[in-house]
C-alpha cells in the first residue's frame, strides 16, 4: 500500500505488533520494516523543512496545523522504532541469562550483526561483574544459576545427547552419555539443563 493510502506511523506500529505477536523467543530482525520507517522519518522531515521555509517567507499561519501534524507523526515513528529496538535488546539480554555465553544457532539466525555484537559485549560485561563479585572468595559467582529459588540442592537429570566428560567442582568427572541418568548438584548443571543437554526429571 502506498504512503498516500496509509497513515503516517502505521509501519512503525506494525513493527511493534509483529514483535509482540511472535511466538519465537526473538523473531528475525525486520530490516525492510526498519528501513521503511527510517525512510518515512526522512521524508516527513524534508517535507516539514520545505513547508517551514514557505511559512518563513509568507507568514501564512494556515500552514501550522500540517507542520504540527507532520512533526507529531515523526516523533511517533521515532518512539515506535526505539521501542522496537529496546524490546529486542531486552530479549537479547535475557538470552544470556537463559542460555549462557553462546547463543543457540537457531536463535542466532534471527539476530542482525549489531545485535550479535551487543550480545557479546553484554555477555563479557556480565562475566566481568560475576568475577569481580566473587573476588574475595577466589571464585566467580555465577548469577545465572538458580534464577528461581531451588527446592533442593541436587536434581535428577537425563542426558539428551552424548556430551562427554563433565567435571564437577569437587573434581569428580561424570560421563554424560545419551539417555544416562544422574543425580547432580543443581547449581553446577543448571546451565546444561537450560541448553537442553540435560533434562530435569521432575
Amino acid at each position: 500500500m502506498s504512503r498516500s493510502n496509509k497513515l503516517f506511523g502505521d509501519k512503525a506500529f506494525d513493527l511493534l505488533k509483529e514483535l509482540e505477536r511472535s511466538s519465537q523467543t526473538i523473531p528475525a530482525f525486520d530490516d525492510d520494516g526498519v528501513r521503511q520507517v527510517l525512510e518515512e522519518i526522512k521524508a516527513i522531515f524534508e517535507e516539514n523543512v520545505a513547508q517551514a521555509s514557505t511559512y518563513n517567507a509568507s507568514g501564512d499561519r494556515s500552514l501550522w496545523p500540517l507542520l504540527n501534524f507532520r512533526h507529531a507523526a515523526l516523533q511517533r515513528n521515532k518512539r515506535c522504532l526505539l521501542a522496537y529496538l529496546y524490546e529486542r535488546c531486552k530479549r537479547i539480554k535475557a538470552l544470556r541469562w537463559e542460555f549462557g555465553p553462546i547463543i543457540p544457532g537457531d536463535i542466532k539466525q534471527s539476530l542482525c550483526e549489531p545485535e550479535v555484537h551487543f550480545f557479546n559485549n553484554y555477555s563479557k560485561s556480565l562475566a566481568a561483574y560475576m568475577c569481580s563479585a566473587g573476588y574475595n572468595q577466589g571464585l566467580p559467582i555465577d548469577l545465572t544459576n538458580n534464577l528461581r529459588p531451588p527446592k533442593s540442592l541436587y536434581i535428577e537429570v537425563r542426558c539428551m545427547e552424548d556430551y562427554g566428560k563433565f567435571e564437577l567442582d569437587d573434581g569428580e568427572v561424570i560421563h554424560l552419555k545419551k539417555n544416562s541418568q544422574h543425580y547432580l548438584p543443581r547449581a553446577q548443571v543448571e546451565s546444561l539443563v537450560r541448553q537442553g543437554i540435560l533434562h530435569h526429571i521432575a
